[in-house]
Order: structure tokens, then C-alpha cells, then sequence
């Protein structure tokens, strides 16, 4: 059903008609619900950590349903798992990458064989519906064979130079940095989590975890998974809780290097203020405010399709997520009209039932600004299309909103700026390509585009013109949504991210190493 060579493997896009793997997630849902409340410890050195208050980790779907506790750690906790990854650091990197990455492949194999209990795990802790979660878990899987691919293909990362003299001989050899943080966010609790800590690991560097509070399980399953499929003690620490001092206690000097995938706000600050005694790899993703792009020319059902499927996919709350939607204005009414009726047809409810396509956000948090933007488009706009969440008192009890499509919302005003991570998409009419791409690029974000266009012409103006590491064209499946690893690169300019080059790409594991020149004279 999934792994090398399946047949079946499951994405964010090839789920429908698998019955095996319908009835397998359906099975899993069953038995994770039977296993959850428990009190969960932090993980340092490979024991299990000192008591400490505990914060509840809830469903979205039905907050009275208690998904764990776990212990909200100190920043003496953090340093004391600092300590302990810089200790297990040099043993790690001496050993040889062969051996790092047969440990980080018979950890995606270990993700794979369990895909459909990190799936059901997903869909209740975070609300992700059932083809969301089983792509992220297996997401995850393949991001660890693909990054340890990447080290396999450049035989470790040493290869020979020229010479100038006879007798010398000089190579040049990536080596790993020392320690990461991986702070990883909700909305991809495996796949981010696991790719993000897979670079630094394979890399040769150990890791020093936090999963998001609002995905703390997922977390420490992934944890469970990584160490048991060899990790020694202390390369990969776990530590859960949240607020700023525990944030602050990532901005460690004995920290080599930071990976983090969140906020724009968050983001910046690290890369301010990681670094303050020398330069420090800081690789941030920070989110998106992501436009797609219809021509007169385009498959109108193909586009309302695509757009609807990247703006309200997961309820908006991915980065790629498609929040601006710029339309020829000869095909303006008719594609909102093809929009509407395929965004009245996504089911909202449960997520871990099969119809359902659209679950709840994540937090009241993110209810509220979704409540706050609608308020704000009925005033300075027009709602185009609102759906309703049903009338279920089941569905009272979560974090539950409908999608929202508005238009006639003033050129400058924050809802063309803001990242909402809510299922609300703006769209206006334009008069050319040209203003469709100036209006794109009017945003400080450059992580995701689409456009939907039969002309090769117009296509190729698109990609040649766009400010956006990741660019799509007649995408049915997601206008701005669905990168895996090894086939799109996920990659953030501007605002979007700090490296400029991307998860899931062919550049990634070398960021977590630093290059040294070694010349011998025989």
C-alpha cells in the first residue's frame, strides 16, 4: 500500500478508489481513539525527563476530547537537552554516513508500515481530513528516503579538486555544524517535523525537537519511530511546551544551527536574533500569501477546481494555501460561478469520516480571525460565496468555519496582504497578464503561484515572470498546493523563506553542513 516501489502509494492526490487503504485508515481511527488521554513524557539523553506541569493537548473536532498531556518544559530542560545532543554529536558524526542514512531509511520504512495510525492520529489531534493525513505521513516517509538519497548520491558530500603542484592532493568535504533546533509547526505535524530533522540528522548534525503544542503526539510518535529504528541516545532530544521564555531558550549560543517552519513574525525575529557571537545557518520557512492566476484563455472548470482545492484543502492552513485569485475579466463572472458551485459541494464535518473534505481549524484562535475577515469583507467588500457549517451539535463542540470567496475589496487593504490560515479566498477581475502578474507580486510573501492559462505563450510568461520559489500551471489538483519530495521543490523567496532553497528539493541537506578544504603535500 506504500513505500519503494508501491503500486498504490498514497499523496495528497491518489487516495480516491483505494479501498484497502479507505478501510485500513477507517480500522486505525478505531484503535488510535481507543489510545488517547494519556500523560506523555519529554525525552533528553534517552530517558525520560523530570516531572513538570502539563498543558492538554485537544481535538479541534471536539475539544472536550483530550488527545494527551504533556509536560510544559523549562528552558533548563531545553538546555539540558542542548547539552545532551552536543555531547552525542561528535560519536554521530564520526560514524559513517552509510550508516546514517540506513538508520534514516529504516525509519521511513518504520513511518510507512505505520501510515495509516500516524494518519488517524493526524485527522484527530489537528483535524486533517483522511487524504490530507495519510499524504502527510507518507510525505514524511519519503522525505527521509529522499534526503538520504541526496547524501548516498554525492558519496558523503567529498569529492576531489585540482591541484597546483605535484604530490598535492586536496578534497573538498561537507561536514555537519554541530547541534540543530527543528521547531516545527501543526498544519504538517509528520512531513515537516520529519523533513526538517531528517536533513540535519543524515547530515551528521543531532537534533533538538519541539513539536507544535497543538501536535504534540504526532510529535513524539515521530520521535518514537526515529529512535527506534536506531538513532543512538541524545542525537534526537524531545521537548514539548510553548510560550516565550521556552522559545527564548532556543536562541542558545551552544545552538549550531536553527530549522523552523511557522509565522513570518517568529521567523524574522530568529533570524535576528539566532546568530549573536558569528553567522549560524537559520533556515526559516514563513508562510505565503499565494495568488492564482486565470487567463481568458483557461479551462474555467480546470481553474475552479484547482483554486478551490488550494484555498480550502486542510481549511486554508497551509502555507502554499491559495489566498488571491486574480481573473481575466472577460471570464470573471463565469468562473466565480464554476468557483461557487464547486466550493458548495465540499463537505464540512468530521474529518475522519470519508466524505468529509473540509474539517475544522486548528484553534478559536484561528476561528476568530476567520469570523474577523468576514466581518471585514461584508464591509469593505462583497462576499461572492459563503458556505455553512451544518447544524450538528457534534460539530458545536470544534473549531468548525465554512469558505468564504470575496470580492470588491479596495486595492491595499489587509486581506490582499495579510496570511490568514483560514479558508477565506480573495478574488478580483484584471485587464491583462501583466496586471494579473503586478498584482501577484504585490506581496512581501514569494512561496507559491499558480496559473490556469491554454496558451504556452502566457504559461511561459508566467514562470519567467512570477516572484515565487514554487510555480504551477493547469493544476487541477491544487492551483498553489501539493509539493512532494523529490518532484517539486518547496522553496520560499522574499518573505516566504531565508536560504533560497528548498524542502523537498535536491539542495536541502547541504544546508546543514559547511564546507571544509583538506590538501595534503606528499
Amino acid at each position: 500500500m506504500s513505500g519503494p516501489g508501491s503500486q498504490a502509494k498514497v499523496t495528497y492526490v491518489t487516495l480516491a478508489g483505494n479501498e484497502e487503504a479507505n478501510a485500513a485508515y477507517d480500522a486505525a481511527v478505531a484503535r488510535v481513539g481507543e489510545s488517547l488521554g494519556a500523560a506523555h513524557p519529554n525525552w533528553i539523553d534517552g530517558r525520560q525527563a523530570g516531572e513538570r506541569p502539563r498543558f492538554d493537548d485537544v481535538s479541534p473536532i471536539d475539544t472536550s476530547r483530550l488527545v494527551g498531556r504533556f509536560p510544559r518544559a523549562t528552558p533548563a530542560d531545553v538546555a539540558a537537552a542542548i547539552a545532551g545532543a552536543r555531547a552525542a554529536q561528535p560519536a554521530w558524526a564520526a560514524r559513517p554516513w552509510r550508516e546514517r542514512v540506513a538508520i534514516l531509511r529504516a525509519g521511513a520504512e518504520a513511518i510507512s508500515s505505520r501510515m495509516t495510525e500516524l494518519a488517524a492520529l493526524m485527522s484527530i489531534e489537528v483535524g486533517k481530513n483522511r487524504l490530507e493525513a495519510m499524504g502527510d505521513a507518507e510525505e514524511a516517509a519519503d522525505l527521509l528516503r529522499y534526503y538520504a538519497a541526496q547524501v548516498e548520491e554525492a558519496d558523503g558530500f567529498e569529492r576531489p579538486l585540482a591541484r597546483l603542484l605535484p604530490g598535492e592532493d586536496t578534497r573538498s568535504v561537507l561536514r555537519p555544524y554541530g547541534v540543530f533546533a527543528v521547531v516545527a509547526p501543526f498544519n504538517f505535524p509528520a512531513a515537516l517535523a520529519a523533513g526538517m530533522a531528517a536533513g540535519a540528522l543524515v547530515a551528521g548534525n543531532t537534533v533538538v525537537f519541539k513539536p507544535s503544542s497543538d501536535a504534540a503526539l504526532t510529535g513524539l510518535r515521530l520521535y518514537e519511530i526515529l529512535t527506534g529504528a536506531g538513532l543512538p541516545p541524545g542525537v534526537l532530544q524531545f521537548v514539548t511546551g510553548h510560550g516565550s521564555d521556552l522559545g527564548d531558550a532556543f536562541l542558545d549560543d551552544r545552538l549550531d544551527g536553527i530549522v523552523f517552519t511557522g509565522s513570518k513574525r517568529v521567523g524574522l525575529d530568529l533570524h535576528k536574533r539566532f546568530a549573536s557571537r558569528w553567522p549560524k545557518p537559520v533556515i526559516v520557512e514563513m508562510g505565503g500569501k499565494n495568488p492564482a492566476i486565470v487567463t481568458r484563455s483557461a479551462d474555467l472548470q480546470k481553474a475552479a477546481e484547482g483554486v478551490a482545492r488550494s484555498a480550502f484543502g486542510y481549511g486554508g492552513q497551509k502555507c502554499s494555501a491559495c489566498s488571491r485569485a486574480f481573473v481575466a475579466r472577460e471570464v470573471y463572472d463565469a468562473f466565480l460561478e464554476k468557483l461557487t458551485a464547486v466550493a458548495s459541494g465540499l463537505p464540512i464535518g468530521d474529518p475522519t469520516r470519508r466524505p468529509v473534505y473540509l474539517g475544522p481549524v486548528i484553534s478559536k484562535k484561528a476561528k476568530d480571525t476567520h469570523a474577523a475577515a468576514v466581518a471585514e469583507a461584508r464591509r469593505d467588500g462583497r462576499i461572492v460565496f459563503e458556505g455553512s457549517v451544518p447544524a450538528d451539535p457534534d460539530l458545536a463542540r470544534g473549531h468548525f468555519v465554512a469558505p468564504v470567496v470575496a470580492d470588491r475589496l479596495p486595492d491595499g487593504h489587509r486581506l490582499w496582504r495579510d496570511e490568514l490560515f483560514v479558508p477565506f479566498l480573495a478574488v478580483a477581475p484584471v485587464g491583462s497578464l501583466d496586471e494579473a502578474l503586478a498584482r501577484a507580486n504585490d506581496t512581501e510573501y514569494g512561496l507559491t503561484a499558480g496559473i490556469f492559462s491554454e496558451d504556452e505563450d502566457e504559461v511561459r510568461t508566467f514562470f519567467d515572470r512570477i516572484e515565487a520559489g514554487v510555480a504551477y500551471a493547469n493544476r487541477r489538483t491544487g492551483a498553489t498546493t501539493g509539493a512532494w519530495p523529490g518532484v517539486q521543490s518547496f522553496c520560499g523567496w522574499k518573505a516566504s523563506g531565508s536560504t533560497g532553497k528548498g524542502g523537498c528539493g535536491p539542495w536541502y541537506v547541504q544546508q546543514f553542513l559547511r564546507e571544509q578544504s583538506r590538501t595534503i603535500v606528499r
